[in-house]
């Protein structure tokens, strides 16, 4: 291939072998919060047009993402976060969008105060006739440090667990209409019992 070509990676820079690659991730960042880094990719057979507009109307994030209990908008730029970490605690935290570009990226840091300190990016990449590739990076401060990431990923709370699951999800809403579950849901078991 010719070097004036440029090759474009559609893995996340978290996910690079490059040693600079995760200091290239975090200057991403409009405001690097945090500094435990996750990204992670997935490949949805829909517009990225259609998945950016789901994804901004933050409301809809609690739909897919298994920790998060609900997303509060306060105005056009700013919301408020309530999330399940573990053993059974509840955190909470005002975000802002830093960065936007319509049907392309959403861009957010946590404000000052936040319990567990964050900022990301969600990229939607046109993949052609495959879709669109949705990449999330993900930078954080688990709550106790060390302790609380390793308490985290225990009870299966931890941001890079949960951003693969959380991203297979979403695929599955948007490609489907629905989230495929392995078990009866609180609602299914209710219906029987009636």
């Amino acid at each position: 291939m010719p070097d004036t070509l440029e090759r474009r990676d559609d893995a996340p820079l978290s996910a690079s072998k490059r040693s600079d690659a995760v200091s290239d991730a975090t200057e991403t960042l409009i405001e690097a919060r945090g500094d435990n880094l996750v990204g992670r990719a997935v490949t949805i057979n829909r517009p990225a047009g259609e998945l950016y507009a789901y994804w901004r109307d933050l409301t809809n994030l609690a739909t897919f993402m298994d920790n998060v209990v609900s997303v509060t908008p306060i105005d056009d730029k700013r919301s408020h976060w309530v999330v399940k970490a573990p053993a059974g605690r509840i955190v909470e935290w005002d975000a802002s969008i830093t960065e936007e570009r319509e049907g392309e990226l959403i861009a957010w840091a946590s404000e000052e105060g936040a319990d567990v300190p964050n900022s990301g990016r969600v990229e939607f990449r046109d993949a052609g006739a495959r879709g669109t590739v949705v990449i999330a990076t993900i930078l954080y401060d688990p709550p106790a440090g060390a302790i609380g990431k390793l308490i985290a990923k225990m009870f299966q709370r931890e941001p890079a667990i949960q951003a693969r699951r959380d991203l297979r999800r979403f695929k599955q809403l948007m490609e489907t209409g629905e989230i495929a579950t392995s078990s009866r849901t609180r609602a299914q078991l209710a219906e029987e019992k009636d």
